[in-house]
């Protein structure tokens, strides 16, 4: 039986206009007040929200209002390392030659060659990533700054 990607499960939502608008009026809202929120369901329903479903939505409002898509996925799930490559945007060979040198934890499947990848550490990955790249555009920056020949 063919294993289903975790990606096409994932739900992604890319906003229009009145979404970003929407979103903006949430962030803004949402940043006034210290009671306790709620929604109200279209039967008029009030359901109160819990401080973590606030935080996400939070943080999701913000993302959308200034225009990003959104996507939503477990931390558990497992990916393949052809979708932590597509999440990273990195090629799948380079994905493996990361899993092989230890720079992203992975699990072997029992009695098989595959592997998965937790979405923790594809996205910790990620952020050290980021970190070092962001250290290096600092040195340049320095280095630029302060007029030295190469």
């Amino acid at each position: 039986m063919p294993r289903t990607g975790a990606l096409t499960t994932a739900i992604r939502v890319e906003p229009s206009a009145a979404d970003r608008d929407a979103a903006a009026v949430m962030v803004a809202a949402s940043g006034r007040g210290r009671g306790r929120a709620k929604v109200v369901l279209p039967d008029g329903t009030p359901v109160p929200l819990s401080p973590a479903l606030l935080a996400v939505l939070q943080a999701t409002a913000g993302e959308l209002a200034v225009g990003h898509a959104v996507t939503v996925l477990p931390s558990e799930v497992l990916l393949t390392p052809a979708e932590a490559a597509e999440l990273l945007g990195l090629s799948r060979p380079f994905v493996v030659r990361l899993l092989d040198d230890g720079e992203i934890p992975a699990e072997r499947l029992p009695r098989s060659r595959h592997r998965r990848i937790r979405l923790t550490d594809v996205l910790a990955f990620q952020s050290r990533r980021a970190h070092r790249r962001a250290g290096r555009q600092r040195i340049a920056a320095e280095v630029d700054s302060a007029d030295l020949p190469y």
